[in-house]
């Protein structure tokens, strides 16, 4: 019987982290890096990566999954769907909202959660917590607690009457989170600013898709982030803004970091390749594209874009929201087709982030192979708490590795992406570059487009605190 020194070699490809590109094999035991180096010894199981780009496993950290969407409207993905869709586009780790409804606490909003995951997943998975009862109980005592066991992360919203925080709720949520050590992301737009344009715009008639866009102006989400950083440097915490869709949001970040505030910025693929513009299709197409906030101009993806560059951005995630579009659960509910105010918020797009910034960045040229890698996996790993373990090739990282064709041309096809909406924004367009296989933790998950390993292999990682 023949001796091997690994259990898997992945050889000759050229490997790419955040600092560095170089060629090397790399040998995984036990589902970890046990050697990086030229020409090393027998594997049990060989992967020939001649040709390839390998990468650390993508981490998307800005997920929704199983959420509650309101009174009969359905979330198009499960925990076994997004994560297969989140799995076939390279990523080997996602990290889902868990939701706290109103009267009830974090610990029974968490256990559900887990119930609903475990044992489905095709990839790692870690949940932030949304806060929208910040009740003593939960600030003084369930927040420090859940802390201490790895839940590091929490959200806190500033628009949907039935999330959003009052100013004094958001002050109190962020000094409990800097007390116990977790950091906070916010959605950043004015909630009474969009209910009074919702109105108005409901009162003249317009209520296609197309005005979910001018009822959440560039305003009012400048305004949000410009009060969510004023909040947090009132506390002096550090925070998260996701999901930044233009430039006023943009130099908001930038002047609180130039005061000396700690500040992570996040940006997403549909606003870099998304206008107003689809929202405003016959047949109630429109709907397809209704996001918060909504993508804005061409001006808007250009000033995205140069944040990806110059560093305004540490994230590129993709708020994955999915929702079926020809579904009475879904954006075609009876009240969503009477008003824009009731379509579903929300996109799919955990499959398709990493082929969308690779090809439109990288393949352009406007960023390197290594910021892609910052962008996309080892920036996540080190804002939440799961850095060196995640978001690296080296030893004693998890062997999750993401193996990329560079020159592969594929077109964006729903059929391809395995989750659960009936469509995705991105149909039809044309990509250089893609994922070809994919290990999690040493074992070949995925390979030339196909599942190759069961439901199930996924774990729930605990955390430490953010680098922040």
């Amino acid at each position: 019987m023949k001796d091997f020194t690994f259990d898997t070699i992945v050889r000759g490809g050229t490997i790419v982290t955040a600092a560095d590109t170089y060629k090397a094999d790399i040998g995984i035991n036990g589902g970890v890096i046990a050697a990086i180096g030229a020409d090393l010894p027998s594997g049990e199981t060989e992967i020939d990566a001649t040709g390839l780009l390998v990468m650390p496993g993508g981490i998307d950290s800005h997920v929704h999954i199983s959420q509650p969407s309101g009174d009969g409207i359905v979330m198009a993905d499960d925990f076994e769907s997004g994560t297969r869709s989140a799995l076939l586009g390279g990523n080997t780790t996602v990290m889902p909202f868990c939701l706290q409804e109103k009267g009830i606490s974090l610990r029974q909003a968490l256990s559900a959660y887990h119930d609903l995951a475990d044992g489905h997943c095709y990839t790692d998975i870690s949940f932030h917590i949304i806060v929208s009862d910040p009740t003593p109980q939960v600030l003084g005592q369930e927040m420090p607690a859940l802390a201490e066991e790895g839940y590091t992360s929490i959200k806190v919203f500033m628009t949907y009457e039935e999330l959003r925080l009052r100013d004094d709720e958001i002050l109190a949520t962020l000094d409990a989170a800097k007390r116990s050590g977790q950091i906070v992301l916010v959605h950043c737009e004015n909630e009474d600013a969009i209910r009074y344009l919702i109105g108005r715009r409901e009162a003249d008639g317009d209520t296609a898709p197309y005005h979910h866009a001018t009822s959440r102006p560039i305003a009012a989400e400048r305004e949000a982030t410009h009060r969510a950083l004023s909040l947090a440097e009132i506390v002096d915490v550090p925070i998260v803004i996701v999901h930044v869709s233009n430039r006023q949001a943009m130099e908001e970040i930038s002047r609180a970091r130039a005061r000396g505030q700690k500040i992570a910025g996040e940006t997403c693929p549909q606003y870099l390749v998304l206008t107003a513009d689809d929202l405003d299709l016959d047949d109630f197409e429109g709907a397809k594209y209704v996001c918060s906030p909504p993508p804005r101009d061409r001006q808007s993806q250009e000033a995205c874009w140069t944040g990806l560059e110059t560093g305004v951005f540490d994230l590129f995630s993709s708020d994955h929201c999915p929702f079926r579009f020809d579904d009475p659960a879904g954006k075609m509910n009876e009240k969503g087709q009477q008003s824009f105010r009731w379509i579903p918020n929300g996109i799919p797009g955990v499959a398709t982030r990493l082929p969308i910034l690779f090809s439109q960045g990288g393949k352009s040229g406007r960023i390197d192979l290594n910021r892609f890698v910052a962008l996309t996996s080892t920036n996540h790993a080190k804002l939440y708490g799961m850095y060196p373990q995640k978001g690296t090739i080296a030893i004693g990282s998890d062997a999750d590795l993401t193996l990329w064709d560079p020159e592969l041309k594929r077109t964006i096809t729903n059929d391809d992406l395995k989750h659960g909406a009936d469509y995705t924004p991105y149909e039809g367009m044309e990509i250089t570059g893609w994922p070809v296989r994919v290990l999690l933790r040493g074992k070949l998950a995925m390979e030339k487009g196909e599942l190759v390993m069961d439901k199930g292999y996924g774990k729930y990682l605990s955390r430490n605190r953010s680098q922040l």
